[in-house]
């Protein structure tokens, strides 16, 4: 049973201490969001630093927000991470949706979708040895992982669930209750099929949890209420917290129930202690 975590983003003197804990139990990945115009910490930057204080858990980006990135720069920086990690880093990646992350990296924000494409393909064209472009030869180092890191996409349109199918290696859906997964996860299969994918895609859930007291609990709906705050959906958001230890099993056999291979527990208090509480729960 592979059960990871997302990890806190309001107390990144913390993480350290998350990783090494989550490392020396049962939990399979650490996972960490992007945003660029938010006080989160950089994710790539502090993967790479948990990575290096870890030995066996992996490290996955959930997700990355690729186009806000300079796509030789991120190819680069990946391999890197996936070479340096011994081939434990997952690219978690989407194309975001807040105006002013695009505003502050210079894109476009109507044309995400399309950059995220062209950057797919000079993604696994740097990862395979093969020279970036025209005028360009090859970007190292080689990533541990023959091909490149293992590439989730994150997202909810069709268009994400077609990239599993063109470029990925399997789809995180992320904050949707099983009911409405297992729709997502049948679309995800379908995409592999369509383009003559062999096996079938790994298929991750994601789950926003935090267990303690009462201060606790409404520490993690204001961290909650305060990232989703862009979205009109808050409302939605905190009902969907699982708070109760019942709640969190019952989820993650559901997940499992519709076909995950792992199921991400993202946490939104910051004390160690929920690791622990987690880990008493699920294991």
């Amino acid at each position: 049973m592979n059960i990871g975590l997302g990890l806190p983003i309001d107390d990144p003197a913390q993480l350290l201490t998350w990783a090494r804990r989550a490392d020396a139990g049962l939990f399979s990945t650490l996972g960490l969001l992007d945003r660029l115009v938010y006080d989160n910490p950089e994710p790539l930057v502090t993967l790479a630093t948990l990575a290096g204080a870890t030995s066996r858990i992996r490290v996955q980006t959930e997700v990355l927000i690729a186009p806000l990135h300079n796509t030789a720069l991120l190819a680069k920086q990946a391999a890197t991470l996936d070479r340096l990690s011994g081939g434990r880093f997952t690219l978690g990646i989407g194309v975001g949706g807040r105006e002013d992350d695009c505003l502050a990296a210079g894109i476009d924000l109507h044309r995400r979708g399309r950059r995220l494409d062209e950057q797919l393909t000079l993604l696994r064209r740097t990862w395979s040895g093969e020279p970036y472009g025209e005028g360009v030869g090859p970007i190292g180092p080689a990533p541990a992982t023959p091909g490149g890191p293992e590439v989730l996409f994150g997202g909810f349109a069709p268009a994400a669930l077609e990239r599993v199918g063109r470029f990925g290696d399997g789809f995180l859906g992320a904050a949707l209750p099983p009911s409405f997964m297992s729709k997502l996860f049948r679309d995800a299969e379908a995409a592999w099929q369509k383009h003559d994918r062999p096996g079938r895609p790994r298929l991750v859930a994601q789950a926003n949890v935090a267990l303690g007291p009462d201060s606790t609990l409404e520490g993690a709906r204001r961290n909650l209420r305060d990232y989703y705050a862009f979205s009109g959906h808050v409302a939605s958001m905190e009902a969907g917290l699982l708070t109760a230890p019942r709640q969190i099993r019952e989820a993650a056999d559901a997940y499992f129930g519709i076909g995950a291979d792992e199921v991400m527990l993202y946490c939104w208090a910051s004390d160690t202690d929920q690791i622990d509480r987690l880990a008493d729960t699920l294991f």
